[in-house]
């Protein structure tokens, strides 16, 4: 019984172990089999609960050998549920694992009832949800982030809960992304086509924002700089518009009333005004007169002319800036049509000017504010506006040069017959004047057409009028001589005035090529230290006889406490008192000239400053009693071709270029020259030169010393100097040269050899070696003299021969050339005999001082 109870109670261990016999043996083997049978099912149940249940070890199943009836049954049941719940556990393992591995296809089939059923159905329904769920935000994707086809949104129905959140946290981005990349691209097409105008205005955050403002931005720079590119292009447009419409004009009214009907509407302005600088009837006041006008109403208040500072016109002139005004007040200036008028709202006032001098003043008025690019176009178009009207200007200022030409051609002309008239001996020489003259007329017409061969034309005409003027000047020079007293009183008289006229004539070529030299900014300053007792000696030598053969008492004063030395230009220097003195002596009929050099007081006012005390100005007065200069006239005669008496019956002859010449040589030394004067009581001119030049085109201008310069070296010729049986070689392809020189070299029992180019010259020298001395001239036909000179040279025998070279083209950079060529000395023509012998007579002396 206590092993009954014990199988009853939690101790299956116990077992029944009593001696027996029979039946109860058996009972008691019974019941200890089925103890065993208990103790061994309740393990197995157990480790199948434990492994199943607890540990999770599935597939368990409890082995009981030898059970039978209802302890089979219940062992089989146990084993079905631990199979049951095994298969069913790793079926919804199985599924759960395909989810977390991405594979929504995978579904939970088994057969399950109650509770397990209702897991599998639910698994199920999560693993579709998740699956259409994956198909939508994949198609999405596809469609929005690879494919760019916006505007996809997720459809995933019966969802719910944080899946409803997702699908529309998903919609919400595509939708987002699809209005901003749409947005983008509508601009990014707008921009495409043209319209700058368009800008992106769809919300966003973070990096799409800052794309979305970068791109309004990069809109906004493309549209202010297509807006800057197409206003520099309407500018650099107009301004070679306007230049084109501008060439050829000859006429400065003409083109000022085109500047106004083109510019005016251009800048969208409706009224305007060009008014010209030009000179008041005093000729010395500037003033600004309305030339040409657009839209202009005449009014009683306002005046057509201004002088300087006088209204904004000029103002604006003075100050050589522009003035704008804005917001005009009522009653300023009133825009006028058919139907109204009304007032301007914007005022521009522009000044023209060419290299800083005023020109013009052009005025606009506009209805509307003058845009920035307006006022830009405006400042640069003043300067080629400047431009235009300083060449038409020049232009008209050398039309009245060369009309100026022409009647001093005229002039020489009639001088020309009345000489051919009185002295049938020069008739040839005056015709080839005449003809020169003509050639310098045409000349000068060339000079009209093409402005840029001035020089060279200058240069020319000097050339062809010297070169007769050469033997003009010797032959009447030696004619008026009368050496051999065959001429009477009055043939005499005719060739002395072949000879004044010849040298007046020679002293206007050298005024109008000093003239034209200084109008190109090519006159040479060329400073060096001379003492000035040698200006004084050269102003004796020169006037002292002139002073005696009028009869007028001729003085020069040198106050005590003058420099010694002066740096400057002595050649200019020279050149502007002999015109001073030579208008003195010209002016005076009685009476006295005076020259008088002194050192200007310091602190003392002259001119337009005062004198500093670090400067030492030297002032070189000439005082006349002559016929004086009115007041209103004095500035008059600085113009060139202008004289205080400028009638054609006017008692004093000249071109007028004297003062003009002097005025711009004394501007160059850096000072300036003054006149004090009433009529009849005679004038005083005042040239203020500072003791040292310090100009700015020192360095440039300064000139390699040389002993040629103006034959500076030679002394003058002496009285009983002998060329007996030199014998001279003269190269000259001009018969009438060769035939004047001859005349002059003769005289002093010379022998001549004569060569009509270089080559015949060089052929001579062979076959006459002893040459004393060779006159070359420098332009001829076949061999000119430069290069005549330098195969003359290259001969051992002939390399201390003394070569004088002899031109009429006496231009800058010709002696250099032809003492480079190997010329000995330089000699300009028309040549003065006394000159050339004195030359002539220093060479000779010199080659037998070498011989010796």
């Amino acid at each position: 019984m206590k092993s009954a109870v014990n199988v009853w109670e939690p101790n299956l261990n116990e077992k029944f172990v009593l001696e027996a016999k029979g039946e109860v043996a058996a009972l008691a083997e019974t019941i200890n089999s089925m103890t065993d049978t208990l103790r061994i099912f309740a393990d197995q149940v157990t480790t199948v609960a434990r492994e199943v249940g607890i540990e999770g070890k599935l597939g368990a199943q409890a082995r009981v050998p030898g059970v039978a009836g209802t302890w089979k049954d219940l062992t089989d049941n146990v084993n079905i549920m631990a199979s049951n719940l095994t298969t069913q556990v790793r079926g919804i393992v199985k599924v759960v694992t395909a989810v977390a591995n991405g594979n929504l296809n995978e579904k939970f089939v088994l057969e399950a009832k109650g509770e397990v059923a209702a897991l599998a159905e639910t698994i199920n329904s999560m693993t579709d949800t998740l699956r259409t769920f994956a198909d939508q935000v994949t198609t999405v994707a596809r469609e929005v982030g690879i494919e760019g086809k916006l505007g996809g949104q997720a459809k995933v129905p019966g969802a719910f809960g944080t899946w409803r959140d997702l699908t529309d946290n998903v919609n919400q981005l595509a939708g987002n992304l699809t209005s901003q990349v749409r947005a983008i691209a509508e601009v990014s097409t707008a921009v495409t086509k043209g319209d700058l105008t368009r800008s992106i205005n769809v919300e966003a955050m973070g990096e799409v924002a800052a794309l979305k403002d970068n791109i309004n931005q990069m809109i906004a720079n493309l549209k202010d700089t297509t807006q800057k590119n197409n206003e520099q292009d309407w500018l650099k447009t107009n301004l070679a518009k306007f230049s084109g419409m501008m060439q050829g004009q000859r006429n400065i009214i003409s083109v000022a009333q085109l500047i106004m009907s083109e510019l005016t509407p251009l800048v969208g302005a409706q009224h305007g005004g060009f008014f010209m600088m030009e000179t008041a009837d005093d000729r010395t006041t500037p003033v600004l007169n309305l030339i040409a006008s657009y839209g202009y109403t005449v009014r009683k208040s306002l005046s057509h002319s201004y002088r300087l500072k006088e209204s904004l016109i000029g103002q604006c002139a003075f100050e050589k800036k522009r003035i704008l005004m804005s917001d005009v007040p009522e009653g300023f200036i009133h825009i006028a049509s058919g139907m109204g008028d009304a007032p301007a709202r914007n005022v521009v006032v522009l000044p023209v000017l060419f290299e800083g001098e005023i020109k013009a003043v052009i005025e606009l008025a506009s209805f509307k504010i003058f845009s920035e690019n307006h006022l830009s176009f405006l400042d640069q178009l003043m300067d080629s506006i400047g431009v235009i009207l300083n060449m038409i200007s020049s232009s008209m200022r050398t039309e009245e040069l060369l009309q100026e030409l022409k009647r001093s051609n005229a002039e020489l002309e009639a001088q020309a017959n009345e000489l051919n008239e009185k002295a049938k001996l020069l008739e040839v020489k005056n015709r080839e004047v005449e003809l020169a003259s003509r050639s310098v007329e045409e000349k000068a017409e060339q000079l009209q057409l093409i402005s840029k061969y001035k020089s060279e034309f200058l240069a020319n005409m000097s050339h062809e009028l010297r070169t007769p003027l050469n033997s003009l000047l010797i032959l009447s020079k030696m004619l008026a001589e009368n050496k051999d007293k065959n001429l009477t009183p009055e043939q005499v008289k005719f060739a002395s005035t072949v000879y004044s006229s010849g040298n007046d004539l020679l002293a206007l070529i050298n005024e109008i090529l000093d003239l034209s030299k200084i109008e190109a900014g090519k006159m040479p300053i060329n400073p060096k230290e001379f003492d000035l007792p040698e200006v004084q000696d050269y102003v004796e030598r020169t006037f002292r006889h002139m002073a005696e053969q009028k009869g007028l008492d001729f003085q020069i004063i040198m106050d005590p406490n003058v420099p010694r030395t002066m740096f400057t230009d002595v050649n200019r220097l020279q050149q502007v008192l002999k015109n001073l003195l030579s208008n003195a002596f010209k002016f005076t009929e009685r009476g006295r000239v005076v020259m008088t050099v002194g050192l200007v007081g310091k602190d003392q006012r002259i001119g337009q400053g005062t004198v500093q005390a670090s400067q030492n100005i030297i002032a070189f007065s000439v005082k006349d009693t002559g016929i004086g200069i009115p007041l209103e006239k004095q500035k008059l005669i600085f113009e060139a071709f202008q004289q205080a008496d400028g009638t054609t019956s006017r008692k004093y002859g000249g071109t007028g270029l004297g003062l003009t010449i002097s005025r711009e040589i004394t501007r160059l030394l850096g000072g300036w020259l003054e006149v004090v004067s009433a009529p009849d009581q005679g004038s005083t001119f005042t040239l203020y030169l500072p003791q040292n030049y310090s100009g700015a085109e020192l360095a440039q201008t300064t000139p390699i010393e040389s002993s040629t310069e103006n034959n500076a070296h030679i002394p003058p010729l002496p009285e009983d100097a002998d060329f007996s049986g030199a014998k001279i070689l003269v190269v000259d392809d001009d018969s009438r040269n060769i035939f004047a020189i001859d005349s002059v070299l003769e005289e002093r029992k010379m022998q001549v050899i004569h060569a009509e180019n270089g080559k015949v010259a060089i052929a001579h020298l062979q076959t006459h070696p002893d040459v004393d001395l060779v006159l070359m001239d420098m332009m001829m036909p076949e061999m000119d003299g430069i290069e005549a000179t330098q195969n003359i040279r290259q001969d051992p025998r002939f390399s201390r021969l003394p070569i004088i070279s002899l031109t009429a083209k006496a231009m800058k950079g010709d002696r250099d050339k032809a003492i480079q060529a190997g010329a000995s000395d330089y000699v300009t023509k028309p040549v003065d005999p006394e000159k050339l012998l004195s030359v002539m007579y220093a060479w000779l002396q010199k080659k037998k001082a070498s011989v010796n």
